[in-house]
């Protein structure tokens, strides 16, 4: 495989892995021990933030007087379209039952955990859809108690527009604290709330250290790194609207990778013409941002062929991937890694970071090669049962005492011995470990 790149990422994403798991370990254990009040130590340091923690109806009705219409209607229609693809979601995992061998019926019910933890970052931006897609997502799932966990700003609380977001598509309570001590807020079940079974939402470094840690005690949705795009592009492509796209998901942060593949170099050179000047357009954090993630972390490769192309992605698994080319429904089949994917010009990254129905929640630093992004699906444990008649445990006890005695298990043998003797005293059964 010949990869030509025009661009070359200076920096791969690393954290000071070091010196977060001690920050954040030290925290954690600090706030199991100390409760409530150390939670509250911990948010008067870093969210520098004394005011009402667990929000009261009054709070989130007084938020909501602040939201105007029109942004309430975007947040309506945003959340009712997720909702509607969670459902649709949900309906593709049913219960059900099949007869093993005679007398052996097995099967498979789906039970949503019971309290479900929202991380909804709210530092730089405000992140409204988090909001929506991680709260709407829970509620549909099914689960019984869920909290939005948001960091307030100094002296002022949460973005309104996060707290109406929250509340309209389910929370049952509203958590005004950010960083580890949200989640290990969320976790330990303090301040009243149930403890947390499943732990989702993005956050920074420290957040996802804290969610990693604390995994195997709760779920968790899985350890997000920066956020990344990558466009597939051929010569079809509009070098505007593919510069655009790149331009729109590097403003997410100094470190967020974006990449762009093709087989058409004028295409290529066309766009890194356009990049910098769509840069230097933006609002001065934005532009910042996007500056420092295009001149370290961007990438441009030219390939061979759409074949290049695509094995190219695949390597890469990204969170977000467009492709701008011809022949969708090729690239729908061919393509395997990624978190979301988006077919067209027609739509773009930021659809479904906001609001046409699939979850933002996503796979990044290659993740994407072996899992998806948040649904319905993570909010349920997917268990199995099973019930035998007597004639139908027989075959079964036979075969699970001669394997279990070849594995050198004389104890889980015998839990099938005993049952053969008991249901059918008059015959003989072989179940040595050589039968």
């Amino acid at each position: 495989m010949t990869r030509e790149y025009l661009k070359k990422a200076t920096l791969t994403h690393k954290s000071d892995a070091a010196e977060t798991k001690k920050i954040v370990r030290g925290i954690l254990d600090d706030i199991e021990a100390g409760r409530d009040e150390k939670a509250l130590e911990y948010a008067r340091k870093f969210d520098k933030y004394e005011g009402e923690i667990l929000l009261s109806d009054a709070a989130i009705a007084a938020a909501a007087d602040q939201v105007s219409e029109k942004l309430k209607q975007d947040i309506r229609f945003s959340h009712a379209n997720v909702r509607k693809f969670a459902e649709a979601q949900l309906a593709t995992v049913g219960d059900f039952e099949t007869e093993i061998v005679p007398g052996l019926v097995a099967g498979q019910k789906s039970i949503p955990v019971h309290a479900a933890g929202c991380y909804v970052p709210g530092g730089r931006y405000s992140h409204i859809a988090s909001a929506i897609m991680t709260v709407t997502t829970a509620k549909v799932a099914g689960c019984k108690h869920i909290v939005a966990c948001s960091p307030p700003r100094p002296d002022v609380g949460i973005a309104p527009a996060i707290i109406y977001a929250a509340h309209v598509c389910g929370a049952d309570r509203i958590l005004a604290m950010g960083g580890v001590q949200g989640v290990a807020a969320m976790t330990f079940g303090l301040f009243g709330l149930p403890k947390a079974n499943i732990l989702v939402g993005p956050g920074n470094q420290f957040v996802a250290e804290a969610k990693r840690m604390l995994f195997g005690r709760v779920g968790i949705d899985m350890i997000a790194g920066p956020t990344d795009s990558l466009i597939l592009a051929d010569g079809t492509a509009d070098a505007e609207i593919v510069a655009t796209d790149l331009v729109g998901q590097a403003e997410h942060g100094y470190n967020s990778p974006v990449w762009l593949v093709t087989d058409t170099r004028a295409l290529a050179e066309e766009v890194m013409r356009l990049v910098p000047r769509m840069i230097d357009a933006l609002p001065d954090v934005n532009r910042e941002n996007a500056a420092a993630a295009w001149r370290d972390y961007a990438e441009v490769i030219v390939c061979a062929d759409r074949e290049e192309m695509a094995a190219t992605s695949d390597d890469y698994a990204p969170e977000h991937l467009t492709v701008q080319a011809q022949d969708l429904d090729w690239w729908l089949d061919r393509l395997s890694c990624y978190g979301s994917l988006f077919l067209g010009e027609e739509t773009t990254v930021a659809f479904g970071d906001k609001a046409s129905g699939t979850n933002h929640v996503l796979p990044t630093s290659g993740a994407a090669s072996y899992t998806g992004g948040l649904s319905v699906h993570k909010y349920m444990k997917i268990v199995t049962w099973q019930r035998a008649t007597r004639e139908g445990a027989k075959p079964v006890a036979e075969a699970t005492a001669r394997i279990a005695r070849l594995e050198g298990m004389e104890g889980h043998a015998r839990t099938a011995d005993i049952r053969l003797r008991k249901y059918f005293p008059d015959e003989t059964f072989d179940l040595s470990a050589d039968a």
